[in-house]
């Protein structure tokens, strides 16, 4: 058992609520495996003390601190310091205390796109489209354009997809209804949205026009096979579980916390899927 020292570094995780969170579990089995002193906890913070608690934590000695809903844009107001990944995405999700302020990023898009190459899908092999149009549908879609990939965004409220559209050029707009019939033209289906998510109703999607090897990914991982991925798999497509998006989006924050760079492999899911 590992003993806590005073010279322990600490992060966390803070969201409101914060008890579904899988991080401490990712976070708790790097800490075991490399022998670090150090603890990663979750921090139930409600939004109108989320600022405050922040700053409290930095003067603490928190060496960071993951951000989950509903803080994400929250957190990119209150940093000093803001990258480019988090400025394209509107919004932070892991944040590193330094002596030079509060710096914010953003690692949802890395994460995504470290979990198609995971799955040997390669993100610029054609164009891609999105749907939805919230924050995780920006994080991937800046990412995906950082990769070399054409993106489309289909939502279910046309305004929301056109004004991020507008935030993310030249990514182009689809209405929901052609969503799919518009699917031979794509490389990659993605779907943010919270459709297929447990207590939620399903994506209503069908697959049968898709061009062949086409990838689903979907980045619900509760349950961790989707409707939606269940089809893709039975329709001969390649489908890309949002699991190891949660895993792979963790790794650059557990390494500027606590100094190296972690692995994701077969036990890391295993351990975070039961």
């Amino acid at each position: 058992m590992r003993l806590l020292t005073g010279s322990a570094r600490l992060a966390g995780v803070i969201g409101w609520p914060v008890s579904h969170s899988r991080s401490p579990r990712i976070h708790g089995t790097w800490l075991e495996r490399h022998g670090i002193d150090g603890a990663y906890v979750p921090l139930p913070v409600a939004p109108e003390h989320f600022p405050a608690v922040v700053r409290a934590l930095a003067q603490a000695g928190f060496a960071g601190a993951n951000v989950t809903i509903p803080h994400k844009e929250a957190a990119f107001a209150v940093c000093d310091h803001v990258d480019e990944t988090a400025r394209r995405a509107g919004a932070v999700n892991t944040l590193v205390f330094t002596p030079q302020g509060i710096e914010g990023r953003n690692t949802d898009g890395y994460g995504f796109v470290a979990n198609l190459r995971a799955h040997g899908v390669d993100p610029a092999a054609g164009p891609a489209l999105i749907l939805g149009a919230g924050g995780a549908a920006r994080a991937i879609a800046a990412a995906l354009q950082e990769a070399g990939a054409e993106v489309t965004l289909c939502n279910r409220t046309q305004d929301r997809a056109e004004a991020l559209a507008a935030a993310l050029p030249p990514a182009r707009v689809l209405p929901w209804a052609s969503r799919a019939a518009a699917l031979a033209d794509y490389a990659l289906l993605v779907n943010t949205t919270a459709l297929g998510m447990v207590h939620n109703p399903p994506l209503e999607m069908d697959l049968g026009r898709a061009s062949a090897g086409m990838a689903v990914a979907d980045i619900v991982y509760a349950p961790l096979e989707t409707a939606l991925l269940k089809h893709a798999a039975a329709c001969g497509l390649r489908p890309v579980e949002g699991l190891g998006m949660l895993l792979h989006q963790a790794v650059p924050g557990f390494a500027a916390w606590f100094g190296v760079t972690p692995q994701v492999d077969a036990e890391l899911y295993q351990i975070v899927a039961a």
